[in-house]
This record gives C-alpha cells, sequence and structure tokens, in this order.
C-alpha cells in the first residue's frame, strides 16, 4: 500500500469540501476501498482518504411512520439481526446476513455494499494492469476476454471526462441492490434523494449516479405488502466470501402487482418488465412461474462464456415465484 492522508470527517459539510478535491477516496467499513488500495487498482493513486465513519447518527436504524430508515453506516451484521429490519423488509436482513462472510459483516457497511466499485478481474488487476474503460480507458476488456461472469443484458454505456463515449460489460453484484430497487427504496444524499432503481450507474471509478463529493446518507424503504412480502435468493459458488454471481428479488403487493429484478445480470440491477407483465393480476401457478422465468431473459445477449447464466435466472425466477405465491 502506498502513503496517504488521512482525515477523520467530524460533519457531513467536512467531508463533502474534502471530497470535491481531486484524488480524494471516501472510507466508511473499508471492506471495497482497502483491497482497491492494497492491490494498486487505481490508474490514480489516491492522496486522501476521508473517514466518514467518524461522522455522528450515519449507523440509525428507525421506524418513522412507514419509512424504515437505515444510515449509510449501517454494518451489514446490524442489519441482518436488526428487529425492525426483520419485521419491516426482511429480505434486506437476508440480504445483509449473506453477504460477504461472518467476520466481514461486522465492518462492512451498508452504504458500502450498494456504492462498491466493479469487481471485475480486469478492473481489480492487481498494478493497473488494464486500463480499462471503467478507469477512463479506451476500451472493455472483457468483451473479447474472459466475460463467464459478466453481464447477459448488454452494456453499459456513458461518457468519460472527455466526453467520449465507453462501454462496459461489469455487472452490479451488490446483494442489496436489487432488493431496495423491488422494494421502491429512497437514498437520500448530501444533496438530493434518488430512487433506488436510478441511483446506480455506470462511470469512471463510479457505480452509481453520486456527484463529485456527494455521500449517501440515508437508505428509505417504504413499509408495505411489498417490502414484506419479498423475496431474495442469490446464486454462489461457496456461501461465503463470495459475491452473487446472480441474484433474484421477486416482491407482491396488494393488488398482485409483481416485482421481478435480477442482480449480477446487467451493469445495474435489471428489471426483468417482461415476467412481471406475465404475473401480473394472477395467482402464481407452476406453470406460470415458469413461464415468467422465460420471460425474464427475453432481450439477453450472453456471451459464450456465461450463457449459462440464462438458465439460472429462469430457474431462479420460478422458484422464487412459487415460494412467494404459496406463504
Amino acid at each position: 500500500m502506498r502513503a496517504f492522508n488521512h482525515i477523520n470527517a467530524k460533519s457531513l459539510d467536512e467531508a463533502t469540501a474534502l471530497l470535491k478535491k481531486d484524488g480524494s477516496v471516501a472510507i466508511a467499513g473499508g471492506g471495497d476501498l482497502l483491497g482497491a488500495l492494497k492491490d494498486d487498482i487505481f490508474p490514480d493513486y489516491p492522496k486522501l482518504v476521508v473517514n466518514i465513519k467518524s461522522i455522528p447518527e450515519l449507523d440509525n436504524i428507525v421506524l418513522d411512520g412507514n419509512i424504515l430508515k437505515i444510515g449509510t453506516l449501517v454494518t451489514l451484521a446490524d442489519a441482518a439481526r436488526n428487529p425492525l429490519v426483520i419485521e419491516s423488509a426482511k429480505a434486506v436482513s437476508d440480504a445483509a446476513g449473506a453477504a460477504s462472510s461472518p467476520t466481514l459483516r461486522e465492518t462492512t457497511t451498508i452504504g458500502g455494499n450498494v456504492c462498491q466499485l466493479p469487481r471485475c478481474w480486469y478492473f481489480r488487476k492487481l498494478g493497473n494492469r488494464f486500463n480499462c474503460a471503467r478507469k477512463g480507458g479506451e476500451r472493455c476488456f472483457a468483451i473479447s476476454g474472459d466475460n463467464r461472469y459478466h453481464s447477459v443484458f448488454g452494456t453499459g454505456v456513458f461518457k468519460t471526462d472527455s466526453n467520449t463515449n465507453r462501454g462496459c460489460i461489469a455487472v452490479n453484484q451488490s446483494d442489496l441492490a436489487p432488493i431496495l430497487a423491488a422494494m421502491g427504496a429512497e437514498f437520500v444524499t448530501t444533496e438530493r434523494t434518488i430512487k433506488a432503481a436510478d441511483f446506480f450507474g455506470v462511470g469512471v471509478l463510479s457505480a452509481t449516479v453520486l456527484n463529485m463529493g456527494e455521500l449517501l446518507i440515508e437508505i428509505r424503504i417504504p413499509v408495505s405488502e411489498v417490502s414484506k412480502n419479498c423475496r431474495y435468493k442469490r446464486f454462489a459458488f461457496r456461501k461465503s466470501i463470495d459475491f452473487p454471481v446472480l441474484s433474484v428479488t421477486v416482491a407482491v403487493d396488494a393488488d398482485k402487482s409483481y416485482r421481478v429484478v435480477i442482480g449480477g445480470a446487467a451493469p445495474t440491477p435489471y428489471i426483468a418488465v417482461k415476467a412481471e407483465e406475465v404475473v401480473k393480476g394472477k395467482n402464481i401457478t407452476d406453470e406460470l412461474a415458469q413461464e415468467a422465468g422465460i420471460a425474464a431473459i427475453n432481450g439477453a445477449k450472453p456471451y459464450k462464456e456465461n450463457e449459462y447464466k440464462l438458465q439460472i435466472i429462469k430457474t431462479l425466477v420460478k422458484r422464487e415465484l412459487i415460494a412467494l405465491g404459496s406463504n
């Protein structure tokens, strides 16, 4: 790890002012950033690390009327075992309790999980060996390289600082992202409030739409039939440590309007609109769930090495809708 300056921010105003300076990055639990610093993956090594865990009152979980508020510094472990989360949005508890490893869950934060950088091995290669598009380079190496864990729903297109279009097929692997999108959560930042479905994006050294110096403060989940009737299932090769290769979130409201969101399949959480249309207003049967699973991969464009993802998506959507319908 190279040398850098470190400041414990005492307030949000101080943190945002520091983070608007070139070469500065924020740290909370450190589960994402510390590994990136040790592996020296950045094209320009950070000069200043701003610790936001020193800012008070960002680690609270409260129920305010029918809104469950989760501070950005709440750890995954605390979210997993909190009675309010379990009662009001159990899928969040389930996902938080399955992410990472038991030890890391005690320090890794909710905000870190949803804001984490891409896990693509070209992006994460030691010593910045591949200066890929997501680092401001000219190409996505995975498109013609090893793409077994990458997008099956197209390329994330974005503009670089020079206003040049670039593309990336790294997926969003946050455990919580598809759940929060399905629940209709809102993300409160130091500048605005953003719908969860609109929060995730593709950009240089970013997997969100946050501006330079903008910090996520709080996640707000409407407590409703949707948040309570929501299921999450992840597919990973190991139960611990591994990020999900794929995940599926399904939910339903009192009017039988279903939400189907897939993680690990696209550069941002993928809302399977075709699958939602198949089951809208209907009682779930095995046949209908199977039809929805097939509809969920409508429009997919896999690469040879990740075609296997389509069968997993079909199976997970089918199984989770059946399980949801039997509750």
